[in-house]
């Protein structure tokens, strides 16, 4: 008996053992056309196996360059496509790099610091008025977001003026929308979920 630890790896696992062994017997036969047959069909089974990349539009490329992968790049036939390069696949990608940028209140994030520098260039009165006050309104769902125990409306109007160097303030009318208008129903702060967690649990006790 075989045992699967006792077999060599495999090179892409998802196509099973016996497609491994398929293309390790194409890769014995002498003849070019015979083996591209041969290839041909081990594609074809491979499709049949992994039928998600045919979701891709180029799969039938992703097929072979596999077929390829699989025979250690030693294959010589007839491809459609030209044979992948194993120095570019193994390749390793350059690290991405991230904006380095200072967020001063990171739970606002920056797209809100974004959408406050656009507010400070609107011309019109009005139309600035109605974007400070929907500034206000996501800078407070922002926050119960990062903290649903307590929230200082006062606090948000004055970080509002803070980020846009005092040049953004609501009107003397404008109110926040209350917490239960943000808040799903069903959700409970931390501090009232602990709460009745204990309370479970003492009554647990008395029993």
């Amino acid at each position: 008996m075989e045992y699967n630890t006792e077999q060599p790896v495999m090179t892409i696992a998802e196509y099973g053992r016996n497609v491994h062994r398929m293309i390790a017997y194409c890769l014995t036969i002498a003849d070019k056309a015979e083996r591209t047959r041969c290839a041909k069909s081990i594609v074809r089974v491979m499709a049949i196996l992994n039928p998600t990349l045919k979701e891709y539009s180029d799969y039938e490329h992703k097929l072979w360059d596999h077929l390829h992968i699989i025979a250690d790049y030693k294959l010589d036939v007839d491809s459609p496509f030209p044979k992948p390069e194993r120095e570019k696949l193994d390749q390793k990608p350059e690290p991405v790099k991230y904006p380095q940028t200072d967020i001063r209140f990171k739970h606002y994030g920056k797209i809100l610091e974004d959408l406050i520098q656009k507010a400070m260039k609107e011309e019109d009165p009005k139309n600035r008025e109605i974007f400070t006050e929907q500034l206000a309104q996501l800078m407070k769902r922002q926050y119960l977001n990062w903290n649903r125990d307590s929230v200082n409306d006062q606090l948000i109007t004055e970080q509002l003026e803070s980020l846009s160097g005092g040049k953004l303030k609501v009107s003397e009318n404008f109110r926040f929308l209350h917490t239960s208008e943000i808040l799903p129903r069903n959700a409970i702060p931390q501090n009232q979920m602990h709460h009745r967690e204990n309370n479970k649990k003492k009554k647990k006790k008395k029993r």
